[in-house]
């Protein structure tokens, strides 16, 4: 089955260490079907971690092909990895470059990058990482069928 990325923004008051209440928006990656689906596996994840008002501000498809999460409890940043696969055309005789972006979980930069290289050892087609950079995606919450 194919996974569907959704990047899913809210905004909501919060209580800063100071004691001030200050809006923030906040980017979450939802594994889900449409829209709909989305909004609603969203809401279920957040609502409970929210103790005022807060309103979904944006939902958008993301193209992500792999998602590589980390082991390490460190590890609390999410990085957007564009990787391009390099094919040559036989008739042309010319390369090919298939750009995807993965995201890694990593605590920083340099993490990303050994996480994303192990996760790429065993491709057998040749790449190259083209870029690597942090996003502002909070948490990524999966698809778990209810029987699990």
């Amino acid at each position: 089955m194919v996974t569907e990325w959704f990047e899913c923004k809210v905004r909501y008051d919060k209580v800063s260490e100071e004691g001030l209440i200050k809006k923030v928006n906040e980017t979450y990656l939802v594994d889900a079907l449409s829209f709909t689906e989305a909004e609603k596996r969203f809401l279920e994840e957040i609502e409970p971690f929210m103790s005022g008002d807060f309103v979904v501000t944006d939902i958008k498809r993301a193209k992500i092909s792999e998602l590589f999460e980390s082991e390490d409890l460190q590890a609390d940043r999410w990085f957007k990895a564009k990787v391009a696969f390099i094919t040559i055309d036989e008739k042309t005789e010319k390369e090919k470059r298939t750009v995807q972006t993965m995201m890694v979980q990593a605590a920083e930069f340099k993490d990303a990058l050994n996480n994303l290289e192990k996760n790429m050892a065993g491709t057998l087609g040749d790449y190259v990482i083209s870029s690597i950079a942090e996003t502002k995606i909070m948490d990524v919450y999966r698809y778990v069928p209810k029987d699990e």
